[in-house]
């Protein structure tokens, strides 16, 4: 498995894709209820398989990730070639801007000495989507860019 095994309500909220996939693997509603019952290790590959596939789908399209805590915002900008990342730290311990005072303070401050703000480009692997995939598993979120390119204009990065 190259990315992790979708959850149970994912799964619910796929069936559909689901039953298109075992259909076109030739697998029928009573063959799957089969292998599920008699080769659970068969079933359990499946479901791998296509937790992959829909992965790769979901990667495929993802151009935005932030991942904001209490106190630090990283907003990631990714293309074919290379991923950027603008990172906000806010280093008076109390504000959180996950809260809406909190995010409205940093709207207010966010040029004062109490914000550090910075920049970066690297280079992406040979996997771009497992580069992603490691975004997500340590807490971002895939989004529409709105944060990223609102930060990018303030900043002005090239």
């Amino acid at each position: 498995m190259k990315y992790a095994r979708l959850t149970k309500e994912q799964l619910d909220e796929l069936h559909p894709e689901f039953i298109n996939f075992l259909a076109s693997q030739s697998i029928t509603a009573e063959e799957w209820a089969e292998i599920k019952e008699n080769k659970p290790q068969l079933a359990e590959d499946e479901l791998d398989v296509f937790s992959d596939l829909v992965w790769e789908g979901v990667l495929n399209q993802a151009n935005y990730l932030e991942h904001i805590s209490k106190q630090q915002l990283f907003l990631f900008h990714i293309d074919d070639i290379q991923m950027r990342l603008i990172g906000i730290k806010v280093k008076n311990d109390a504000i959180n801007i996950t809260t809406k005072e909190g995010y409205a303070w940093l709207q207010d401050n966010l040029l004062k000495e109490d914000v550090e703000i910075y920049n970066s480009v690297k280079a992406i692997s040979e996997d771009r989507n497992k580069d992603i995939f490691a975004l997500i598993q340590q807490g971002a979120n895939i989004t529409k860019g709105e944060l990223f390119q609102y930060f990018e204009r303030i900043i002005e990065v090239d």
